[in-house]
């Protein structure tokens, strides 16, 4: 694998967690619609990111991989190939590709577009190249025979119900690791849906669609304050043992 596309995944990957202020940024740059209806484009983004959260819980609820890395670099303890691993090597990233694609098109935004999606796109592509590059440094060729049978992308749909069914789901687990952040991308598309009507006045107009995206605002915080005590909890009895 390309040294500089390692180096520069490296270098995505210590900084990654800009990508949703970037994105947020690029909301307030005018740009024409994709269409006059902000409700519309709202809801089709709300569905298309509920597929992607829907993908990073169940990846973290069956089986967890240490995310986050280590000193700000790609690390792993063990090479996991469980849970939503065994459909695809990387689900978390899955999950992030629906929800860019579901903020974008909440946003109805062009310009977010055409030049978020493809940033948000290609930092993906560079830092899986590093995490790779780690992977097959560290496992060798246990890492291959996963690369071989898995594909890297696009989930292999078959016998997913089996691998759901047969582990055991980890709510807590879920809600202290994905939900430890103040704001996520979900919660980003919630509120822009909400800005759009907003700014459009349809607030009224669209009571539901309202309803639902402030329900989302307030579960989140909910579930954030959730994962504070869960985490504040086991960071006592760590100190205690």
């Amino acid at each position: 694998m390309g040294s500089n596309l390692v180096r520069l995944g490296d270098f995505a990957f210590k900084y990654r967690g800009y990508m949703l202020p970037v994105a947020v940024l690029l909301l307030f740059i005018p740009s024409p619609r994709f269409t006059p209806d902000p409700a519309l484009a709202g809801f089709i983004g709300f569905l298309i990111a509920v597929v992607g959260q829907a993908c990073r819980i169940c990846t973290i609820g069956l089986a967890y991989i240490i995310r986050g890395g280590k000193d700000h670099k790609v690390y792993a303890e063990q090479l996991v190939t469980t849970g939503l691993y065994s459909h695809v090597r990387n689900p978390m990233y899955v999950g992030n590709f629906f929800l860019v694609i579901g903020l974008a098109v909440a946003s109805n935004s062009w310009v977010f577009a055409l030049i978020g999606v493809p940033l948000s796109l290609g930092m993906h592509k560079v830092i899986v190249a590093a995490e790779e590059n780690f992977l097959r440094n560290k496992f060798g060729p246990q890492f291959d025979a996963f690369s071989a049978r898995v594909p890297r992308w696009v989930p292999r749909l078959s016998g997913l119900l089996t691998t759901v069914r047969g582990m055991q789901f980890e709510w807590r687990r879920v809600v202290a690791k994905e939900y430890a952040a103040t704001f996520d991308w979900f919660s980003a598309v919630a509120v822009v849906v909400l800005v759009k009507l907003g700014i459009d006045g349809l607030l009224d107009d669209h009571e539901g669609l309202t309803g639902l995206m402030v329900a989302v605002v307030v579960v989140r915080f909910v579930l954030w304050f959730a994962a504070r005590q869960i985490n504040r909890a086991a960071a006592t009895s760590a100190a205690k043992a």
